[in-house]
Formats: structure tokens, sequence, C-alpha cells
């Protein structure tokens, strides 16, 4: 139980000062960051506002009709980035989880494991993405392969698939071999096997200290899911916007598509922030 003095405590006078400063600061600093925010968009807005060719730009990229019309097929589509988004995603994790345990394979009798995981990475990692989708989302139709698909959208998602895996593979790894050896060994000295320590003790560490890269990486799918759109077939967000624009030659729709593909990727770049400060990832300073 505390006593008497303690739970009649009262700040001192100098104390009280101190907070009422800090209040004081910390209202002005919050005024002059909005007034300055206010004034340089300000500026800037009616810089824009004012250009010789603001009407011409408005009617073609901004116009609220065209905006409209276009949104119900332009939404659609981003349903189909979306789904693509969250299908590659469970494949991408599958895949390069299984390459990053292969690259962190010990012993001679995994050299071949080892190599063919580094061939992979070295591979994919140095083929632009899009032409990784020229080859398989043309390529693989044309092949014709028994049981396999010959849908442009199975195609494309593999494209992504393929690509994301090499470098999401490098991030597994790195949390893997970023947990210390003496893990290992605890595990092993407990009974575990190889896989086991690896499935109990190594993987769940490395996944906590590699989710942040991960849900940026996932951000960025997101975003390239659109790249699918050169396959023409697919009706994406993308797509659609092109197909509205080609009516009338309004580029509004693709301002549509953008604000779409914006509103899906602040929220979880803002969610990956939080989560890495949460994890003590960022320094001090923070960032925004």
């Amino acid at each position: 139980m505390r006593s008497t003095a303690v739970d009649g405590w009262q700040p001192s006078a100098i104390q009280l000062e101190r907070e009422s400063w800090r209040r004081r600061q910390a209202t002005r600093s919050t005024a002059i960051a909005a007034a300055s925010t206010l004034l340089v968009f300000g500026v800037v807005g009616a810089l824009v506002v004012t250009s010789p060719g603001w009407e011409r730009v408005h009617e073609t990229y901004f116009n609220w009709d065209k905006a409209v019309d276009s949104f119900p097929a332009v939404a659609a589509g981003l349903w189909v980035n979306v789904k693509i988004m969250a299908i590659s995603a469970v494949a991408i994790v599958i895949v390069s989880l299984t390459i990053a345990v292969m690259r962190t394979t010990r012993g001679p009798l995994a050299f071949p494991l080892r190599l063919l995981g580094t061939v992979y990475v070295d591979v994919f990692r140095g083929l632009p993405l899009l032409l990784v989708i020229f080859l398989l989302g043309f390529g693989g139709p044309a092949l014709d392969l028994t049981g396999m698909p010959r849908s442009a959208l199975f195609w494309g998602c593999a494209s992504l698939v393929l690509s994301y895996s090499a470098y999401v593979a490098e991030v597994f790894r790195a949390g893997i071999e970023s947990v210390h050896q003496s893990q290992r060994l605890a595990g092993r000295a407990l009974g575990l096997t190889y896989a086991q320590t690896l499935r109990h003790v190594v993987l769940p560490q490395a996944w906590r200290r590699v989710l942040p890269a991960l849900m940026n990486d996932l951000v960025s799918l997101q975003k390239d899911s659109g790249l699918i759109a050169v396959l023409g077939t697919v009706i994406d967000a993308i797509r659609a916007a092109q197909i509205e624009t080609a009516r009338d030659f309004n580029y509004t729709p693709y301002v549509v598509a953008g604000f779409l593909f914006i509103c899906l990727t602040v929220p979880m770049a803002r969610l990956t922030d939080w989560f890495a400060r949460k994890q003590g990832f960022h320094a001090a300073g923070g960032m925004l």
C-alpha cells in the first residue's frame, strides 16, 4: 500500500510550467506545419490552375462525367487485380520459402539444391517482370502443353509468382540466416531433427523479422498485378481504363484507375510502417 505522501503527491510549479511550455510548443509546431503545408499546396495549386493549358488538361484527365461513367468498369477490373494479388501472394510465399530453405540447407549432399535455388534467383532477378509476362503470357498458351491451362490469366499470375519469388526468397533467406546459430544448436540439443529445428525454432523467428519487408513486397505486388493488362485478354483495372479511354480518347479513366490503386496501396503502406515501428525496426526519429 502506498503511503499518504505518495497518494497526495502534486507536481511542483516548475513541473507544471514545463508541461505547459511543452504543450505550447507542440501547438505552435502543429500550427506552423499546417500553415506551411497550406501555403505550399496553395501556391502549387494556383500555378497549376492558372497555367495556359489547364483547361485542356482538366477536360482530358479530370473530367468528372467521364470518371463517373468509367468508374464501374474500372472498379470491376480492380477486383480482378485484388484476386490476382491474393492468389499470387499465397503461391509466392510457398515458392520463395522453399527456395530460401534450399539455399540455406547445409551439407555436401544438399549442394544440388543450393545450386538450383541460386540459379533460380539469379535468372528471375535478372529478367524484367514485363519480359517474363511476355514470355509466359504469350508463349505458354502457344505451347499447348498437356494438362496446362491456356488462360492468359493463369500464365500472367505464373509470371508474377516466378519473378517475385526470386526476390522474396532472398528476404526469407536473410531472415533465416539472421537467426543465431546457437538457436539451431539448442534445438538439436533438445533432440529435434534438422527439419523440426527449422520449423519450430528458426522459421518462426525469421518470419517475425522479415514481415515488414514482406508487407512492402505485397504493396509492390498489388501495383505490378496491373502489368498483366499487356496480355490484352485479362480485363483488369488498367485494361478496363484503356478500353474506356479508347471510346473518346479521354484519359480520365486512367486517373480513376490510379486513384483506386492508391486507395489500396497507401493503407497497406501505412500499415507496414506502423508494424515496423511497433517491432522497433525504424530509427528513433521515425518515418512518415
